[in-house]
């Protein structure tokens, strides 16, 4: 990854680098925040999540934390809950990515059993109708051995290609998942001069 990008990002006194947001309340990483209702996996500010991911991706495998910045600091179970919910929320999304590559290499078997019946066929056909064939059993015959290949080789692009960005996805959402947190107030923010170079998103 290009200096320019880690240079636009704050680090840590361990030298993580730091993924900074700024909320207003801590309802506002939130789709429906309840403080009743149990943990929904999927209750987390879309926003919020995709600005987490997006700043990952960009850091690429540089270690970070999440600093979040709270007009208030909030009480310590609201703490737990956020960060019950990242890690909750991010791997359910990795699991929901290694179920499409299970589905992709589902997928890719039953193309390439497929594409294996065709090919067969079309080479079983071509020796039953012999030389001597007329032009419809050709194109037939033809026809058969195009969808063979084709079938093979969209088995095989699955196999050894397409599956791949949902594992770079996997990876990076277990990351965020275990990512460290850490939380502080605007009064904290107002007492240090502001030195402009962590990147910041507002989940309000």
């Amino acid at each position: 990854m290009k200096r320019s990008a880690l240079g636009r990002y704050e680090r840590d006194h361990e030298g993580n680098i730091i993924i900074d947001v700024s909320a207003t309340r801590v309802e506002d990483v939130y789709n429906d925040f309840d403080k009743s209702a149990p943990y929904i996996q999927r209750d987390l500010d879309q926003d919020f999540a995709d600005y987490l991911i997006d700043c990952a991706r960009e850091l690429n495998r540089a270690p970070f934390i999440i600093r979040l910045t709270l007009a208030n600091p909030p009480d310590e179970p609201k703490l737990s809950r956020i960060r019950r919910s990242l890690n909750t929320y991010f791997l359910y999304v990795a699991e929901t990515e290694v179920r499409k590559i299970f589905q992709m290499f589902r997928r890719s078997i039953v193309l390439f059993v497929i594409g294996l019946g065709i090919l067969f066929t079309s080479v079983w056909l071509d020796r039953l109708l012999g030389p001597e064939r007329s032009l419809i059993a050709k194109v037939l015959a033809e026809g058969l051995m195009v969808a063979a290949w084709v079938s093979l080789w969209e088995a095989l692009a699955v196999f050894l290609i397409g599956w791949f960005p949902h594992r770079k996805n996997v990876v990076l959402y277990r990351r965020l998942a275990h990512a460290g947190l850490v939380f502080r107030s605007r009064a904290d923010t107002e007492k240090k001069p502001d030195g402009g170079s962590s990147s910041q998103a507002d989940a309000g």
